[in-house]
């Protein structure tokens, strides 16, 4: 009976050492292991950075557990690359440039897909450049070099940009690279400047060791989203309850992260420390006022975004707002 027992006893301890192993390689993916919760995978809209900080608070105060899932973060890159994925069933949801989401839907190259919440209500895109060189207003960037991350936004909506600002849009040379290395771009003195977001400002100071000016896309071109969060249209139409259970949790921990920016960024830097806390923080806080009214989407807005995307000649006309937003 004594050699049962402490076979029994052995036993024992092996079961909980392997529970013990197991819930640290959850942990460390990000995940619950809670086989009650529903698997979802979510992607970022930029590498890791402060604009993407709300979702790994939202994940760390629990509200996508008590909504019912067990969210695994993936890293993204720029906006046709996380359409991408979604298209492929590679990730549930995906944040990325709602602007250029519908300048690739307008294009014909990537329709199924559907937006369910705004997070920056104005786009964000903008002319980042040293603010001791030459390049001081739009017109100014005739014959210079830009930098920007393949693929995204900034680039596809340059053309109307420049036109509205009278610059021709061909005087501009490009050099692509991935999301993490466009601020090397810009320190390395390939380019004069970068076409990326402004709230990506501090990181590309801190890159490049001297202050930037900022050129707003938005000064000529008003009526556009910046990041929102989007699904599959299938996913939006067959279960729409999830859908709006993920966007209620995430829109928590957006609430959250600009409520408290320095812990967001600290919890961003733990979760991925190749990202600087402190430059995440700065992120949130510039993003912070294009925030309002939290995860707002009115399709009115969308409806002139695209009317004013068509007019500058970026895709032909005919695309609605119903075929880029939920319901």
């Amino acid at each position: 009976m004594g050699r049962a027992k402490k076979v029994l006893g052995i036993l024992i301890v092996s079961v909980l050492a392997l529970a013990g192993c197991g819930t640290d390689d959850d942990s460390s993916s990000g995940g619950s292991g809670d086989p009650q919760l529903r698997k979802i995978t979510y992607l970022t809209a930029f590498g890791a950075a402060g604009r993407d900080a709300f979702v790994w608070t939202a994940r760390e105060k629990g509200y996508f557990r008590d909504a019912g899932f067990d969210v695994d973060i993936k890293l993204g890159a720029a906006t046709s690359e996380n359409l991408k994925a979604l298209a492929a069933g590679q990730t549930d949801f995906a944040m990325l440039d709602l602007t250029g989401g519908i300048i690739l839907a307008g294009q014909g190259k990537f329709k199924d897909f559907r937006a369910v919440a705004a997070v920056q209500q104005q786009t964000v895109v903008s002319i980042v450049a040293p603010a001791d060189g030459p390049v001081k207003k739009p017109t100014d960037l005739k014959g210079k070099t830009l930098g920007a991350a393949t693929g995204s936004v900034n680039q596809s909506l340059f053309p109307a940009y420049a036109k509205k600002a009278g610059l021709d849009p061909a005087s501009v040379k490009w050099v692509n690279t991935t999301p993490q290395q466009v601020p090397a771009l810009l320190a390395a003195g390939r380019v004069d400047a970068l076409s990326t977001f402004l709230i990506g400002r501090p990181g590309i100071e801190k890159a490049a060791g001297k202050p930037m000016i900022v050129l707003p896309y938005s000064d000529y071109l008003p009526d556009l989203y910046g990041n929102a969060l989007v699904t599959s249209a299938d996913l939006a139409g067959r279960d729409p309850d999830l859908v709006k259970r993920f966007k209620e949790a995430a829109l928590k921990g957006l609430a959250d992260a600009i409520a408290d920016p320095k812990a967001a960024g600290e919890l961003l830097h733990k979760e991925n420390p190749a990202s600087a806390a402190a430059a995440a923080e700065a992120e949130i806080r510039l993003m912070t006022p294009y925030t309002q009214p939290l995860g707002g989407l009115d399709s009115g807005k969308v409806t002139r975004a695209i009317k004013l995307l068509s007019d500058t000649g970026l895709f032909p006309a005919g695309l609605t707002a119903e075929q880029v937003m939920a319901r």
